[in-house]
């Protein structure tokens, strides 16, 4: 019988049972989450998704975890919607709730285009809670680690449930307000590693009322942080089913949870910029040359040789793209103190007439200062170095304790100008991550000092130096440098002072704009001493000033700081930077400031938030750009990555 021929009520009831059935299947398939819905939380548009999804150990506090939230949103008039599907990750999903609850989620739950999902969800404001082993999840995610705080590194076992006592040291948090300053409780205790700089501890573990521990004196336990435009609470409680019946720790779960929702303001999506990394298995990687030691920077010739140096052996290597071969064309004998060896290397513009190439390097020295040489070699027909055709164009003195910022990267521009770029060799630790600005006297307080170098007028360091050699082995200056030939208390050679480490250089061939990393210094907040760390892009299509070690970032100033005293003087002026500085040979009165063409904090940028959260562009500013020729320098990361995909091998400096 044909569905037409039925009775009318029978073809609905039909119709009806099939849309029932179709739906059913529809929902159990999809495995979205369901609202969990009390007769206060009805008529609320407050929603919360607890996600309990594991790819590694499941906890049995799973379920007590969902119930204890369901009962708070009773309570508190909010929805609770609970899943294990990682596919309701998306936008449309996501934006219907004020925060997102890892519910002891282990292993990676979520993919690429998930990730991005909810990178998006915390930009345009959401929140996000983490229970316990949300720190076990995503560890190839550094977003996440940085959201979540901390990833788990071990706990203590056999057994690994254990009574321990927690300090709470911050009050003024809803999860910790109820608290009493020493609680102590039976839980699974986690450390931790690759804690984020810019978490507020709330609550400390005191490793000596249990065994086993292994982050010391300082184990935060409890968290929490506004972080790329939304809001992060974590705690490392809540290993047992127990927990979620303990009226302390059912509190401090529901204020972290309040905070992580925040003010009930819509999510403004305007305000997400996260992308979908492409999967690794997209791109294909070809090793050409294996296990090598801290490469530093190569230069590729148009017949296919490619020339690269490594730091600390003094090799200089030859790659034949034709034979696909390695050979060694020198090894220099190098000065034996830290930091130092063989950085530079980059062929003359006439390099397939005149086997030019220059390199920039340490040759021994018994006691400082250390004395970089900028030479030029001939390579022979044999892909040797023809040791006795060196000549020595530049000497760079420097100092061992200086954090290894020698710079040392060389290029040339469409005219022919030879660009080296140096260090500040100064030291970035006594100052606790601020401007080196010590001017005690003494010796040993010489290299904390970047007012010697960076801001000297008179010295070769924290500097971008162009010259323009000559076929006998000499230089000229070339027109456009900061300072003319002759100047008192100055360097012609100078195009540009005021850098901290300007690790890689690159250098548009068509206009001879010079493009630099600058990596910033390790503070990681603003102080009375000066504002955090910033890495900065820094292009220059003339001659200046770029601003160190008086201002970082978009030329935000460091204060006169006196050592002896910890005290903060007066702030410096971009517009008219003073060097007063005892360890300063050059001009007191420097050119005004430039600001970078972009800076970036260990935080998100909120002038640049498309760069994202750090660690990658961080290690991106070392190595802007290292091959070259190449086009104009705008596309970082595929410049960036070659030297890796080439040489298997990246170095950080």
């Amino acid at each position: 019988m044909s569905f037409s021929t039925l009775p009318a009520k029978s073809s609905l009831f039909i119709l009806f049972l099939l849309i029932t059935i179709t739906g059913l299947i529809s929902c159990l398939n999809s495995k979205k989450p369901v609202a969990q819905t009390s007769a206060n939380a009805s008529s609320t548009s407050l929603r919360v998704l607890v996600f309990s999804k594991t790819k590694g150990w499941k906890h049995t506090s799973i379920p007590y975890g969902i119930t204890a939230i369901q009962k708070m949103g009773k309570e508190n008039n909010f929805q609770v919607d609970t899943t294990t599907n990682a596919a309701y990750f998306t936008e449309d999903s996501l934006r219907h709730y004020q925060a997102v609850i890892f519910n002891c989620t282990t292993g990676n739950v979520l993919n690429a285009q998930q990730q991005a999902a909810f990178e998006g969800y915390i930009q345009a404001g959401g929140g996000y809670a983490g229970i316990h082993s949300a720190a076990d999840t995503e560890y190839e995610w550094p977003w996440y680690n940085k959201l979540m705080g901390a990833h788990f590194a071990n706990h203590p076992s056999n057994p690994g449930e254990r009574k321990a006592a927690v300090d709470v040291t911050n009050k003024n948090h809803p999860s910790t307000a109820h608290l009493p300053d020493r609680w102590e409780r039976t839980d699974e205790w986690y450390s931790y590693r690759s804690f984020y700089s810019g978490l507020n501890v709330l609550a400390y573990l005191d490793e000596n009322t249990y065994d086993n521990g292994t982050n010391g004196a300082n184990h935060p336990i409890a968290w929490y942080h506004d972080f790329d435009g939304g809001r992060a609470f974590y705690t490392g409680l809540g290993h047992t089913p127990e927990s979620y019946s303990e009226p302390l720790f059912y509190q401090h779960l529901w204020g972290g949870i309040k905070y992580a929702m925040g003010n009930g303001k819509p999510l403004d999506y305007s305000k997400a910029y996260a992308v979908v990394v492409p999967e690794e298995n997209r791109f294909v990687k070809t090793v050409l040359i294996n296990d090598l030691n801290t490469p530093m920077e190569l230069a590729v010739a148009g017949d296919g040789r490619v020339f690269f140096t490594e730091l600390s052996t003094g090799n200089l290597f030859l790659y034949n793209t034709n034979t696909k071969k390695q050979s060694l064309v020198h090894q220099f004998a190098l000065s034996k103190f830290r930091g130092t060896g063989l950085i530079g290397v980059t062929l003359d513009p006439d390099f397939a007439t005149n086997q030019y190439i220059y390199l920039y390097y340490s040759p021994p020295v018994e006691k400082e200062p250390i004395i970089f040489h900028l030479s030029r070699f001939t390579v022979k027909s044999d892909n040797t170095l023809d040791v006795n055709s060196e000549k020595i164009l530049l000497k760079v003195p420097v100092q061992e304790n200086s954090g290894a910022h020698h710079g040392g990267s060389l290029a040339f521009d469409k005219d022919g100008n030879l660009i080296l770029s140096t260090g500040d060799s100064s030291s970035p630790f006594p100052s606790n991550g601020y401007a080196p600005l010590d001017e005690r006297p003494g010796q040993e307080y010489f290299s904390l000092d970047a007012q010697r170098s960076s801001a000297n007028s008179n010295d070769f360091k924290g500097k971008i130096l162009r010259i323009h050699p000559e076929p006998d082995g000499s230089y000229t200056i070339p027109a456009g440098n900061l300072f003319p030939k002759g100047m008192e208390k100055t360097l012609p050679e100078i195009y540009a002072m005021g850098c901290r480490n300007p690790y890689r250089i690159a250098v548009n061939p068509k206009t001879s704009t010079v493009y630099w990393g600058e990596i910033g210094p390790d503070a990681g907040k603003d102080s009375i001493q000066g504002p955090r760390g910033y890495d900065e892009f820094n292009q220059a299509k003339k001659a200046g000033n770029f601003g160190w070690p008086y201002f970082v970032g978009d030329n935000q100033a460091y204060v006169k700081w006196d050592f002896t005293s910890n005290t903060a003087g007066p702030k410096f002026d971009p517009a008219a930077p003073v060097n007063k500085s005892p360890n300063n040979t050059g001009l007191e009165k420097l050119p005004p400031a430039q600001k970078p063409m972009i800076w970036y904090p260990y935080a998100a940028s909120k002038e640049f938030p498309e760069l994202g959260q750090g660690d990658v562009v961080r290690w991106l500013v070392h190595f802007i750009p290292i091959i070259r020729p190449l086009p104009l320098p705008m596309h970082f990361p595929s410049i960036t990555m070659a030297p890796c995909l080439f040489l298997n091998g990246c170095v950080t400096g």
